[in-house]
């Protein structure tokens, strides 16, 4: 066994967003009211445990709404969005649907379409493959061009550079979008984009507090799936200041040589971890000696969204039966 560190900084905020609280709550509250099996569009939310813990209350996870779903079907689409294909092949297959699309992701659809139907050719600053850029492309396909670096920017040959939109996809770099956005300015000075920042609170205030927790600390732990954008700019965002930095899915994750020579640790987590998985990782070290456990607090959040329309009637119904 390694020497324990001597410290552990918790940063805060971390963890659960208001749009994933409000996505696997749904889920949640789905199970409860209409019982097993509801069937889930993609992964509700990007992280393992969380897929897995509502695997085993009756959700059943897929990827298309094939003919494995039954017609008339409970039906939840994930946070991260989908395209009105989705919706409409659901609508056909006479699905019962919730849509637990996060609101910070919609604004973004909104967005899209607004931009399309005043004539812009709008570029999408986001990751290929995605859910929530095929989610955002859906929206306007013709009129969408999707970049992920400033060579991206630079090979854009745009009919009418006049015209010119973007918008990005919320879990982004904060620091590497502003880099792209300026890129597109540069390039088309005519460009618009959307009234507000379309990367999301949580995104922005967690790579915050990394970045001021990251340089007094040797090590980063950031706790996430591999397939969680947000969770891999975290440690992007430490190593970039020079911090080592590892993404691990709990606590069984951690490589004692990692720990060697280390005397501050640094624990963030991804908006889709929750925080049982941080304890966990905290226990594991309290377990090897370390006492020193405080929280890095940058800023405090109080967001909060409404569950969806459809769950909010039924247990309302429920309620009143």
């Amino acid at each position: 066994m390694s020497a324990a560190p001597t410290k552990l900084l918790l940063a805060a905020p971390r963890g659960y967003c208001a749009g994933v609280d409000r996505a696997v709550q749904t889920v949640e509250r789905a199970l409860e009211l209409h019982g097993a099996p509801v069937y889930v569009r993609k992964e509700i939310v990007h992280n393992k445990h969380v897929v897995e813990t509502l695997r085993a209350k009756g959700a059943i996870f897929i990827d298309e709404l094939d003919d494995t779903v039954p017609e008339g079907a409970m039906t939840v689409f994930s946070a991260h969005g989908v395209s009105p294909m989705v919706h409409a092949e659901a609508e056909r297959r006479q699905l019962r649907t919730i849509d637990a699309t996060c609101p910070l992701v919609t604004k973004v659809h909104r967005e899209a379409v607004k931009f399309a139907q005043d004539g812009y050719t709008i570029v999408l600053i986001g990751h290929d493959g995605h859910e929530e850029v095929e989610g955002t492309m859906g929206e306007a396909p013709d009129h969408i061009v999707l970049v992920e670096t400033e060579a991206d920017v630079d090979a854009l040959e745009l009919e009418d550079p006049s015209r010119v939109a973007y918008i990005s996809q919320t879990t982004l770099s904060v620091d590497e979008t502003k880099t792209i956005i300026n890129r597109l300015r540069e390039r088309f000075p005519q460009i618009t984009g959307p009234r507000t920042d379309d990367i999301c609170y949580a995104t922005t205030n967690r790579q915050s507090a990394v970045k001021q927790m990251a340089p007094i600390c040797d090590l980063v732990l950031v706790i996430g799936s591999q397939n969680s954008s947000n969770s891999n700019r975290l440690v992007q965002v430490s190593e970039e200041l020079g911090t080592a930095a590892h993404l691990i899915d709990n606590a069984g994750q951690i490589d004692d040589t990692w720990l060697d020579g280390v005397e501050t640790v640094g624990i963030s987590s991804g908006a889709s971890a929750p925080e049982e998985l941080v304890q966990e990782v905290v226990e594991f070290f309290r377990a090897r000696g370390t006492s020193d456990i405080s929280e890095f607090e940058v800023m405090k959040e109080d967001v909060r969204f409404m569950l969806p329309k459809p769950i909010r009637v039924a247990m309302a119904a429920a309620e009143s039966a």
